[in-house]
């Protein structure tokens, strides 16, 4: 983490849901802290509680014990210093291009020339212009992600929450928004907590990585990307690391499918 104080600190975090007259523990005693301006990726197997961890930090959910932090402040519900995006675009289908880069500023009241300042550079930052009067249906996944990036970044939030927001994308437009992301976090330093499934990925995108155990989830390391950016993905330096998240995850899946297997013997 860098120095000073953290921008979101999560200290003691669990999370218990009750579905179908049972309790299923989702986290326990998450403790992280992400300093101002870095890039962390949270990273584990389907069902570590990735993205239960990121919409707590949201304010989307409450945690059943711990204490979130951001900014210095408690989380108690969605502000407007944590922007999301999300892996399905959640973009308004009957709004255009324009229009849905704008909501967040019109829901905050700014007024109508400054929405049209940053909308306006938002859209040519994101090589968006030509496409402001489109509806989201007649724009690709890739586009659709840039106009949900852009309308996250106009309401200039300091912590920008993604949810496996290339997940659904081929590799070369994941690539391309990749380092679209990048050039955009380099010039604005906004704290970005990335939720992703992919090792490369993460090791391309971030300061750490953060490796969660499968269910219940809780932080089994936090490994240091000291790498200098742009990365690489073919040097021996980058592929020595992603040979050991990989063990990392393989452990946690190989967990999982145990738990699994114990289960239908059960049963």
């Amino acid at each position: 983490m860098t120095g000073g104080a953290p921008m979101i600190a999560a200290r003691g975090v669990r999370q218990v849901f009750r579905t179908g007259g049972r309790e299923v523990t989702a986290l326990a005693g998450i403790d992280l802290t992400v300093g101002a301006g870095e890039f962390v990726c949270l990273l584990g197997p389907s069902g570590c509680g990735k993205s239960t961890l990121l919409n707590a930090i949201a304010g989307f959910t409450a945690p059943t014990a711990g204490t979130l932090e951001a900014g210095g402040r408690p989380v108690t519900a969605p502000g407007p210093d944590r922007a999301m995006v999300f892996q399905e675009y959640a973009l308004f289908p009957w709004m255009t291009v324009e229009k849905n880069v704008a909501f967040g500023l019109e829901l905050k009241g700014a007024p109508r020339a400054e929405i049209r300042r940053t909308v306006d550079a938002w859209l040519a930052k994101l090589s968006l212009q030509d496409f402001r009067d489109r509806y989201p249906k007649d724009l690709s996944g890739g586009m659709r992600q840039r106009v949900a990036i852009a309308r996250a970044l106009a309401i200039d939030s300091p912590v920008l929450l993604m949810d496996e927001p290339f997940g659904a994308l081929d590799a070369l437009t994941r690539r391309n928004l990749q380092d679209e992301l990048l050039r955009i976090w380099s010039e604005l330093r906004k704290t970005v907590v990335f939720v992703t499934h992919g090792i490369e990925e993460s090791i391309y995108l971030a300061d750490r990585v953060v490796v969660m155990t499968y269910r219940p989830g809780t932080v089994k390391q936090i490994v240091p990307i000291a790498l200098p950016r742009p990365r690489d993905p073919a040097s021996p330096e980058f592929n020595e690391l992603k040979k050991s998240i990989a063990q990392l995850v393989m452990e946690e899946q190989l967990r999982h499918q145990e738990a699994e297997a114990r289960g239908a013997t059960a049963d």
